[in-house]
């Protein structure tokens, strides 16, 4: 078993908290105006705990790659999250939202298949 692979709900709790936060900063909403959401206000704290859980996520997936249950995981996190990061740099801001969007389903459906293959590990 991957101990680190038991920490899957927590960052599957911030996917979703992430995809919230960016349909309010970046959402049809904002597109309808164009808002730029680089200059919404954003409260401080809300700006540091999304900057540390970004790096945390990242430093987690790169944990899962040390250990055989869970590499498969971490590597398409990983891959989705690089790929997702360059085509959003080289997108509008109408389509960023819908990268955002499609990147998040693919992590999450990756947390539930790692929280899932770790919890028939630890029953069977």
């Amino acid at each position: 078993m991957n101990p680190f692979a038991l920490l899957a709900p927590l960052f599957f709790a911030f996917e979703i908290w992430q995809l919230v936060v960016s349909e309010r900063y970046m959402g049809i909403k904002q597109i309808k105006v164009n808002a730029d959401p680089r200059e919404l206000p954003m409260a401080g704290w809300m700006a540091a705990l999304w900057a540390g859980g970004l790096l945390i996520y990242l430093a987690w997936m790169f944990t899962l790659l040390l250990h055989p249950v869970g590499r498969a995981q971490g590597f398409v996190l990983l891959a989705v999250s690089a790929v997702g990061y360059a085509l959003r740099s080289a997108s509008g801001l109408k389509w960023v939202l819908v990268i955002l969007t499609f990147e998040g389903s693919i992590r999450i459906g990756m947390l539930v298949s790692l929280f899932a293959s770790t919890w028939r590990r630890m029953v069977a």
